[in-house]
């Protein structure tokens, strides 16, 4: 099991930690993929000049996305997210149990507090490199219609800044022709501030929390007491890294719509956001986040446990 138990060279082999981590992020992002679209509208938008918002609140954005887009347009993105979550799930649970494996000097020892922590940092800047090109195309998918939206309330003739047929395929395209390969890169600070300081308070959180629920009797976790520490610890760091999000969401959001405020990097997003917003902008889609992530990560140590790649692989 993932960040538990005593790790020996002969345990630890890197290959079916890869695939389970690909296998828990296709499961994640296919159940929790039409939350996390939400999330990305809510944290976009900014109310009008008289304070008009185009989405009240999680649920009515929800219901305003069904109906003027139909099912499929809750998985605006879902192609480019699905495809990229493999790696960059698998990146980030291998990369967390092979820091700690390499940072364990006695494998009869819990590592101590610090050490898990700069093993869960470190696993979540190596995850960067996949999470910021996947988070930037995803992020345009999702905000489309909102875009388009925005823009039909704003002026009724207006140019729609982003198609409805727009294709991540496109996106990327467009985006390597004008800019080259940091074209897909932008908001990659905002990404390493968020992803960093997530996985540092997520990993030890959900270790200690896995720890303190019943055990089998060759020392490893029952599922559910790890589906619902990676759901616990999930939620929390998610919410906790939230500003970080609303700032890297923006960031990543290349069209605006009219009236719309642009960034030009952190501080700047940051500064701006308080002026116009105030500090309760940067909790924007915290509700959703959090039922978003606690799935997803619960889902990801769940599947880790039950070593589903180990069993393909005859490795048990």
């Amino acid at each position: 099991m993932s960040q538990i138990g005593i790790q020996t060279s002969d345990q630890f082999k890197l290959l079916p930690k890869i695939v389970n981590g690909g296998i828990a992020g296709i499961i994640g992002v296919s159940v929790i993929f039409p939350l996390d679209l939400v999330k990305t509208r809510l944290q976009n938008q900014v109310a009008g000049p008289g304070g008009e918002k185009l989405y009240s609140s999680m649920f009515d954005c929800f219901k305003k996305t069904y109906k003027a887009e139909g099912y499929l347009g809750m998985y605006k993105g879902s192609a480019v997210n699905i495809l990229l979550i493999t790696p960059e799930k698998a990146i980030k649970l291998t990369a967390n149990d092979t820091f700690r494996y390499y940072l364990s000097s006695d494998s009869s020892k819990p590592l101590s507090l610090v050490r898990e922590m700069l093993a869960g940092g470190s696993a979540g800047a190596c995850q960067i490199i996949i999470t910021t090109p996947m988070e930037l195309l995803k992020i345009q998918m999702q905000d489309a219609g909102r875009l388009t939206a925005a823009t039909a309330n704003t002026a009724k003739n207006a140019k729609v800044l982003i198609s409805k047929k727009a294709s991540a395929l496109s996106l990327a395209h467009e985006l390597w022709k004008k800019k080259g390969i940091l074209g897909l890169y932008q908001g990659t600070g905002a990404t390493a501030l968020r992803d960093i300081t997530f996985s540092i308070i997520y990993f030890p959180l959900f270790a200690r929390l896995n720890n303190l629920g019943p055990k089998r009797s060759d020392g490893s976790s029952v599922f559910w007491c790890s589906f619902l520490s990676g759901c616990v610890a999930g939620s929390t760091a998610a919410i906790t890294v939230n500003p970080f999000d609303v700032i890297k969401t923006r960031l990543q959001a290349i069209n605006k719509a009219p009236g719309e405020p642009t960034y030009n990097g952190v501080l700047d997003c940051i500064g701006k956001t308080i002026r116009n917003e105030g500090l309760t902008a940067f909790f924007k889609g915290g509700a959703c986040r959090m039922i978003v992530i606690a799935p997803l990560f619960g889902i990801a140590q769940t599947v880790y446990y039950l070593g589903v790649a180990e069993k393909l692989m005859k490795l048990q």
